[in-house]
């Protein structure tokens, strides 16, 4: 019977890592258990490597989101931005909207404190375009940072309250409703709340409805108008 020329024992070279493997297994696992539950040693678990091999491309958890945050931004944050200030805050915040409701867990990342500063380049250049529109608006700096936050809180909250809607939606699916929960507003007596009993029903189907951009727009003439109006005042 021929020898075998092959070693005894485990063979070829160790697995493969890539920056590009990391983050998609990273990603996965967060879009499967959550982004809290990401860590460097469920991950290396997930690759099959150490963490040892894991700490070449990664410094630790925060930095291994921060890259996935810039990742994502880089391949979707593509703002098509217009002439006039109030027009291009619009656009921008609007991008940064699309950006991350096609990713929330992006969006929740970025309401933990010192996240938003260590983003790269693309995405800073759209914050310094909704700051840099409401200077061009007649904004001093500090207005401008606040309209800039307003309308990142703004965003932000329609992504995450939306996305958790849809998701307990998705799991109620198969609930049966009591038959005293038919109403949307159940059994609560509604004689004392005329304006809500006229909506009734119609609500879910209401606060469905895609009111965004229009609502964002009322809000940006709103911060705009406002700080204009305090420097006209001396405020």
């Amino acid at each position: 019977m021929p020898r075998s020329n092959a070693p005894h024992g485990r063979t070829g070279r160790p697995p493969v890592t890539s920056r590009a493997r990391i983050l998609a297994a990273a990603r996965q696992i967060i879009e499967r258990d959550g982004w809290e539950k990401l860590t460097v040693r469920r991950l290396a678990g997930e690759l099959g490597i150490g963490t040892t091999t894991l700490y070449h491309h990664v410094r630790d958890r925060e930095d291994l989101l921060v890259q996935l945050l810039n990742e994502h931004l880089d391949q979707t944050l593509r703002p098509d931005l217009p002439g006039e200030p109030r027009d291009r805050i619009v656009a921008a915040a609007t991008a940064i909207h699309d950006s991350l409701a096609a990713w929330p867990s992006a969006a929740e990342i970025l309401t933990v404190d010192g996240f938003l500063g260590r983003l790269g380049e693309p995405a800073l250049r759209v914050v310094e375009t909704i700051v840099a529109g409401a200077v061009d608006a007649g904004c001093t700096p500090t207005q401008a940072a606040n309209v800039f936050r307003s309308t990142w809180y703004y965003t932000v909250g329609e992504i995450l309250v939306r996305a958790h809607s849809a998701h307990s939606t998705h799991r109620r699916a198969g609930d049966e409703r009591p038959a005293d929960r038919d109403a949307f507003f159940g059994a609560v007596d509604m004689s004392g709340m005329p304006s809500l009993a006229a909506i009734g029903d119609e609500w879910p189907a209401l606060a469905a409805r895609d009111t965004y951009v229009p609502g964002l727009r009322a809000f940006v003439d709103g911060l705009l108008a406002q700080a204009v109006a305090g420097a006209e005042s001396g405020a």
